[in-house]
């Protein structure tokens, strides 16, 4: 298992990955790899293989995988050490891939992500019955969202323009800021880290469900419940 001091500086690696931990049969060895179009060419290579990855979203580093892919998925929540009860959200390059994991754009749904999105608002919408029970855990709901990162976006649409983005920490533990903090929490099992540098702010998401025909706030976040009202007063409606 790699200690911390091993990650101390990985940055100061200019030529070459950062291998973390020993390959098992089941785990793969590790790379932290600096941000770059190369490593988001090697990170989307990964995904298609059934991989997982961490990197920088416009929030905290998170967990993407294939959100089609249930083995991918699951190994995520294997990770995490949770039970696989809890949705996962799922980050978009575009936002016209919403359409692959909603049902239909409501009204609602438009208005909400035209305002805010790019931005880090998670919607909750009904998903369509393609979408794998492994993400929505049973709920009949998705959480999307379209980050206001265009480093993001550009590698969520090399691994195909959508990727799980489910915090990259154990269950219970604090988001990781750093790629450092990702490794200290999985020193095994990620394919590779993506070293995007020091995540730019301490608030995650807001997260507000647009399912039914009124909205409501899931937990406050990067924008605000004031903005969240505005922008639902001028359609004439509230939480």
């Amino acid at each position: 298992m790699a200690s911390r001091r091993m990650l101390a500086h990985p940055r100061s690696n200019t030529y070459g990955p950062i291998i973390v931990g020993r390959a098992t049969p089941s785990l793969p060895a590790m790379m932290i790899l600096k941000d770059s179009p190369q490593t988001r060419q090697t990170s989307a290579a990964a995904i298609a293989r059934g991989g997982v990855v961490a990197f920088l979203t416009d929030t905290f580093y998170g967990l993407g995988a294939n959100p089609f892919d249930k083995t991918a998925v699951r190994r995520i929540n294997a990770l995490k050490g949770r039970d696989g009860g809890k949705p996962i959200l799922i980050v978009l390059s575009d936002w016209n891939e919403a359409e692959r994991f909603i049902l239909r754009r409501s009204e609602l749904f438009e208005v909400v992500s035209r305002r805010h999105w790019p931005g880090a608002l998670t919607l909750v919408a009904a998903a369509r019955e393609c979408v794998p029970e492994e993400i929505t855990a049973g709920s009949g709901t998705v959480g999307l969202r379209l980050p206001d990162d265009e480093n993001v976006r550009d590698l969520v649409r090399i691994c195909g323009g959508a990727l799980t983005a489910t915090s990259a920490n154990i269950a219970g533990e604090p988001p990781a800021r750093t790629a450092e903090d990702v490794a200290h929490y999985f020193p095994t099992g990620l394919d590779i880290i993506i070293d995007g540098g020091i995540a730019r702010d301490d608030k995650p998401s807001t997260v507000l469900d647009v399912s039914g025909a009124t909205a409501r706030l899931i937990r406050e976040g990067k924008v605000s419940s004031r903005e969240l009202q505005e922008t639902l007063r001028q359609f004439g409606s509230d939480f």
